[in-house]
């Protein structure tokens, strides 16, 4: 019995994990948002992912890239050149969805960017169904609905279609990309060494527009703010989240990370800011949603066994 209990507590420690990931994610917006007043958003993301990355690098450089292999996708290539693609192909994908969601931002609201971006949760099991030629459970999608439903009521948004939201739907199309890209290469690779390189990246990535574009003031209050983002929600929540997709589908990690805008309600409560009742009612939506996709473990096997099956094919091709 004891042996049954640990192997229960286990399967629950990627869920765990993304959740503390969400936790963090969620935790920081006010500050950030103070900080921003004061430094460029590309500036910004110099410091936070500079900070993460040589936080990790040391652990990273420890621990090599290689790690134990689980059954994953289809692309099985282990090699030092394996982790080079996939750490570029994540970082770019990643830096655009915070380039067009920061060029958004110029031209909508804060609250239908909000909401748009958490679209992503809509464009995760398209990516997954495209990727890995299986569609999502029927419990997916109807956890798919219900958030977005509560995103919608939780965010305030309004239904349009400018320039700026057409933007921020590109945004949320990157962060899809970069879940499901995340489960890919999860399992060949150590979560710390492919999250140092990916945060790397970033920060190499927003060079250039800082030399065009400045980095602003930085004060006390930035530093400190890009040191709790960077270790936190950067070295630290990548790192849970990553280690999580080797073994939970990306559709479920989408929805659970869409409790980063509960979380950041809550955080705001307790400065003085409130939703309201739509947001309050937006909240508890997105917290069924999250229940409807936990219910049970079957869909979680049926993804597992498609990975197994996806890399025995590719085997027997090779």
């Amino acid at each position: 019995m004891a042996t049954a209990r640990r192997r229960d507590v286990r399967a629950h420690l990627p869920v765990a994990a993304v959740l503390v990931a969400t936790l963090c994610y969620g935790s920081t917006f006010v500050i950030v948002q103070d900080a921003l007043h004061r430094v460029t958003p590309m500036g910004f993301i110099l410091l936070r992912f500079g900070i993460g990355a040589l936080v990790l690098a040391p652990v990273a450089l420890f621990v090599g890239w290689r790690a134990a292999p689980i059954p994953g996708p289809v692309t099985a290539d282990r090699s030092g050149r394996g982790f080079v693609v996939a750490v570029l192909v994540m970082s770019v994908v990643l830096f655009a969805g915070y380039g067009f969601q920061n060029a958004g931002l110029q031209h909508t609201s804060s609250s239908n960017s909000a909401f748009i971006t958490g679209l992503f949760v809509v464009f995760t099991p398209l990516v997954e169904t495209v990727w890995y030629r299986r569609a999502p459970s029927p419990r997916v999608l109807c956890a798919v609905v219900l958030v977005a439903i509560g995103l919608f009521l939780l965010t305030g948004s309004q239904v349009s279609m400018g320039r700026g939201d057409a933007l921020t739907l590109a945004c949320a199309a990157c962060f899809a990309i970069w879940t499901v890209q995340t489960a890919v290469h999860a399992p060949r690779f150590h979560p710390i060494a492919i999250t140092a390189a990916q945060l790397g990246m970033l920060a190499v990535l927003s060079i250039p527009w800082v030399v065009v574009q400045g980095i602003g003031r930085v004060d006390g209050g930035v530093w400190a703010a890009a040191a709790l983002t960077g270790v936190g929600c950067s070295a630290l929540a990548f790192s849970l989240q990553t280690w999580a997709q080797r073994r939970i589908d990306p559709s479920r990690t989408a929805i659970l990370l869409t409790l980063e805008p509960v979380t950041a309600g809550v955080v705001g409560w307790f400065v003085g800011e409130r939703l309201g009742v739509r947001g309050y009612v937006g909240a508890a939506v997105i917290l069924a949603g999250v229940v409807v996709v936990e219910l049970g473990t079957r869909g979680a096997r049926e993804w597992r066994s498609s990975r197994v099956e996806a890399s025995a094919g590719a085997t027997g091709a090779s």
